[in-house]
């Protein structure tokens, strides 16, 4: 019997080490014992991994480097396309060891750069006003494989400016990262220790549609930033957008994310896509007002960024800065994302996967 070329890669990839950017503190303490290494060479070794290679050179002796080389995978993914937008976004295409291929997405601010991530090659909710979600679904990220996409970014962002700081995180990019949440976890904790990445609880963001089945396990997540996917106050419209609402009901989702901790000036952001002539009535004003008007609630009203073959329409920006002002009337928080990366398809909502990725989509 043959192999597909497909079944061949994943048997390869199986057999693979174990991604050094997927390792915990403890992890590398562990691994540095296994090795016969002194203890104090794990500041030096972490430093040199996500901070500076030079580290590594200076400091870390080439026998250990080698004997790490032998037990784990220091490759990051491959950057096989880039574009930049006028506007400063940059938007990658890389490579994962078997082939399949993810978009990670740098976006400038103005004082630092946020990387959206992917967490999924391709997205199982398919959502109407998403591009990812016209994809299907491949698979999920490994920790490794997230981490990586946030090196690959970092790198390229300092080399190109030695001053850059280090990027601050959206969990926004192809996929329901609670689809993937054991992944998604350990990604997150690497990122917050203090030792392997370093970033603070407000650097992070989790973009969720509300699936159900894993939301609980926010609760025992490191501190991070969470925002829902809303779009609608009304569940009938909402389940036109996020199809799988249908099997997670809003109260429901409120009712978990009601359940946070979160800190005394921490909000629940609740992503609001504004279409032309369907969510943007004084109804839906009312709506958000009654829904979101008790909670610890910051409005992030994001205007439809269209992509190929999307039935929504985009509204104006008379039409967005009206709808904002009946919020702030209501005593809502609410900010209007700027729109950046819509001319390389980078904006929210447009992201895609590669071609083999469709071909070999599962719902």
């Amino acid at each position: 019997m043959f192999l597909t070329i497909q079944l061949v890669k994943a048997i390869l990839a199986s057999m693979r080490l174990r991604s050094a950017y997927s390792l915990s503190q403890v992890d590398w303490i562990a691994l540095l014992a296994e090795c016969g290494a002194s203890p104090f060479v794990l500041s030096f070794l972490l430093d040199g991994i996500y901070r500076s290679e030079a580290v590594l050179t200076k400091h870390v002796s080439p026998g250990l480097m080698a004997q790490l080389g032998n037990l784990l995978d220091f490759t990051l993914p491959t950057v096989t396309a880039q574009q930049e937008a006028p506007d400063g976004t940059v938007k990658f295409q890389l490579r994962l060891i078997d082939g399949l291929e993810v978009e990670t997405v740098l976006i400038p601010f103005h004082k630092r750069f946020t990387v959206c991530l992917s967490t999924q090659v391709g997205c199982g909710m398919n959502c109407s006003f998403c591009y990812t979600g016209t994809q299907g679904l491949k698979r999920n990220l490994t920790s490794g494989e997230i981490v990586g996409q946030y090196l690959t970014a970092k790198r390229w962002l300092q080399a190109r400016d030695p001053r850059a700081l280090a990027p601050s995180i959206v969990f926004m990019g192809q996929g329901e990262p609670l689809h993937n949440v054991a992944e998604v976890e350990q990604a997150i904790r690497i990122f917050t220790d203090p030792k392997l990445v370093d970033l603070g609880h407000r650097q992070l963001t989790l973009s969720t549609v509300g699936h159900l089945p894993t939301l609980p396990r926010l609760r025992g997540f490191p501190k991070v930033n969470v925002a829902l996917s809303l779009h609608s106050p009304f569940e009938e419209e909402r389940r036109q957008l996020i199809p799988v609402s249908d099997r997670f009901p809003l109260a429901a989702v409120l009712q978990e994310l009601d359940q946070l901790p979160l800190l005394p000036r921490q909000f629940i952001t609740y992503e609001y896509l504004l279409i032309r002539d369907f969510n943007m009535s004084l109804r839906h004003v009312e709506g958000l007002a009654e829904l979101l008007g008790h909670r610890k609630a910051l409005v992030n009203l994001i205007p439809f960024n269209p992509f190929p073959g999307a039935r929504w329409q985009r509204p104006s920006m008379d039409e967005v800065d009206a709808f904002r002002a009946a919020l702030v009337e209501k005593k809502l928080r609410v900010m209007v994302r700027t729109t950046k990366g819509s001319e390389i398809l980078a904006a929210c909502g447009q992201l895609k996967v590669n071609k083999l990725a469709r071909e070999h989509a599962t719902t």
